[in-house]
């Protein structure tokens, strides 16, 4: 009788699948993402799959952390920063990453999961959680140039709902003066709010 061994799959193997399956969504929805049509398209087996990811929920949470970690690499360098000029240009370059052609696929993936974590109510949820520890970036970086605790937490998320609408703008119209206009116009007024913040502990 002929016994034939499965060949156990490479574990180191995982960070790569990753990387590919997100090449795979360059142009298609997270929400048409299944193991047989990834399988397909990554020439491995449905098995392979299962083995580093378990589940589709799964692998859908290991797609949303890789790509929240390629997001805004330079945004996370420059916060907090010691001057306000500083911590602005940290926001700027934030948006010249994210107008990126090749990253504007990562953009409508975060807004695809953030919509996913809503729709199932997971306080839990990756983008949740990614969204939290930004807003706590922020306000952390406001307190350090002098703006009180509660309206640098209060800035921090109004920055993050903007810049997230703006996002949203520029995926679904993908006219990046438009986006990049109104981006300056609400970076200008958070500025002015910042400096009047740090004006008032001043006194």
């Amino acid at each position: 009788m002929l016994i034939i061994m499965a060949r156990k799959p490479d574990p180191t193997r995982k960070p790569v699948l990753i990387q590919q399956s997100l090449e795979f969504l360059v142009d298609k929805p997270l929400s048409s993402l299944t193991f047989r049509s990834l399988a397909r398209a990554l020439d491995v087996s449905t098995f392979t799959l299962v083995y580093h990811f378990g589940s589709r929920a799964e692998l859908v949470r290991e797609l949303i952390r890789a790509n929240a970690r390629g997001s805004s690499p330079e945004q996370a360098r420059l916060l907090p920063a010691d001057t306000l000029d500083a911590y602005i240009a940290s926001i700027s370059l934030s948006w010249q990453w994210t107008q990126l052609p090749e990253n504007l696929y990562r953009q409508r993936l975060e807004l695809e999961a953030t919509l996913l974590d809503a729709v199932e109510h997971d306080e839990g949820g990756i983008t949740r959680i990614y969204f939290e520890q930004w807003v706590s970036l922020g306000t952390e970086a406001l307190v350090a140039l002098g703006v009180d605790r509660h309206h640098a937490e209060v800035e921090s998320r109004l920055l993050m709902n903007m810049f997230q609408g703006i996002q949203l703008d520029l995926v679904l119209n993908e006219n990046v003066a438009a986006s990049t206009a109104v981006f300056d116009a609400a970076v200008r007024q958070h500025r002015q709010r910042i400096d009047a913040l740090i004006g008032e502990v001043a006194r």
